[in-house]
């Protein structure tokens, strides 16, 4: 694999696109993301992180693997970066990948408080993350307050559903100058696959691996898949891309009073 197929966050260059979640945790599944998934960047909830627990997760994580903590049960902007600051203090590192969730129901993210939390932490020296809705203009804000990467949601947390936002990731894919990294409800090996070749630079799962009837299977169907998916990306194979939106009345031309 040469260079420029390279996976680069904010400088650092990683050889996996693929990313183990922090929902679902246990030794088989991250000895199995680590050596059968190639997983380079693992994320991890603070509470996981925590040295007063009888099990610690970090001890099953092996050296020169990334930590990505998140900021899971933040609902608040000041509560994601009061979690993060704290993540780094016990030494998870610069990265951190931004979750502020307001939604019990559904657990989708709140697009306006991650732009805040991100805008302070970016400015804070840390390589952040954001888990977002798929949206074009809060993802250019992402942009524009430091974010080093977007993290779309393809469905809601734990669900398999698989890319329901797929058209609204395509768009940022297309519009957005940062790695877009589609995380949450990836189902499959094959969805995986999909959202690569449409042009993701990375994809984060847990549950469809970490519930699996054989976990180092899924992990390894995993990595094909999101080897094969960018493979398909970057031989360019002349598919007839989809238009953008149409207005339906005109933009310009318009008749003042």
């Amino acid at each position: 694999m040469n260079n420029s197929n390279k996976f680069i966050i904010a400088g650092h260059e990683f050889n996996s696109r693929f990313i183990l979640g922090s929902g679902k945790y246990n030794v088989e599944l991250i000895k199995a993301a680590i050596e059968y998934a190639g997983a380079e960047i693992i994320t991890l909830a603070l509470r996981r992180a925590n040295t007063n627990d009888k099990e610690n997760i970090t001890d099953f994580i092996p050296e020169g693997i990334t930590l990505l903590p998140n900021t899971s049960g933040a609902r608040t902007a000041d509560e994601a970066v009061r979690i993060a600051r704290l993540a780094r203090e016990i030494g998870c590192g610069n990265f951190v990948k931004i979750e502020v969730i307001r939604d019990s129901k559904y657990l989708l993210p709140d697009n306006y408080e991650t732009v805040k939390a991100t805008e302070i932490l970016a400015k804070e020296g840390f390589i952040v993350m954001p888990y977002m809705y798929p949206d074009l203009n809060i993802a250019r804000d992402l942009v524009n307050a430091g974010a080093a990467a977007v993290m779309p949601l393809a469905a809601p947390i734990g669900s398999n559903k698989g890319l329901c936002t797929k058209d609204f990731i395509q768009i940022l894919i297309d519009e957005i100058d940062l790695p877009v990294i589609v995380d949450a409800g990836i189902g499959r090996p094959s969805q995986a696959c999909e959202a690569m070749e449409m042009g993701a630079a990375a994809i984060m799962a847990n549950t469809a691996i970490a519930t699996a009837g054989n976990i180092i299977q899924m992990a390894g169907a995993f990595k094909k898949a999101i080897e094969a998916g960018r493979e398909a990306y970057l031989a360019k194979t002349g598919r007839v891309k989809e238009k953008g939106a149409s207005a339906s009345s005109p933009l310009t031309g318009f008749i003042l009073d």
